[in-house]
């Protein structure tokens, strides 16, 4: 079965970074686009950041300027650079395809934003 692997998240203080990494199946990996989501406490899980074969990128109002999505295809591995993070960034992180798959969703990583 599918299923993308995320890992990176924990705790860090306002302001603080964080660089979140995802591994998927190769063929999943290179040949559809792929993406970052996330499920704060009490919010529905939302689109954050996108990112196609071409290496065009989407990020959503909430995270753009201060989050970066990149992919090392030789590692089939995605990533997302989290910077300026903010208590409202606190949140269990997932990625997948997009549009996503019900069956390739992972655990995810926990990213909690406090001093």
């Amino acid at each position: 079965q599918v299923q993308f692997v995320e890992s990176g998240g924990g705790l860090v203080q306002p302001g603080g970074s964080l660089r979140l990494s995802c591994v998927a199946p190769r063929n999943t990996f290179t040949t559809y686009i792929l993406a970052w989501y996330r499920q704060g406490p009490g919010n529905q899980r939302e689109l954050i950041a996108s990112l196609a074969k071409s290496g065009m990128t989407i990020y959503g109002d909430a995270v753009k300027g201060r989050f970066t999505i990149s992919r090392d295809d030789a590692r089939n591995t995605m990533y997302l650079q989290m910077n300026s993070l903010t208590p409202e960034d606190t949140a269990v992180y997932y990625c997948n395809r997009n549009p996503a798959v019900q069956t390739y969703w992972g655990q995810g990583t926990q990213v909690t934003v406090s001093s």
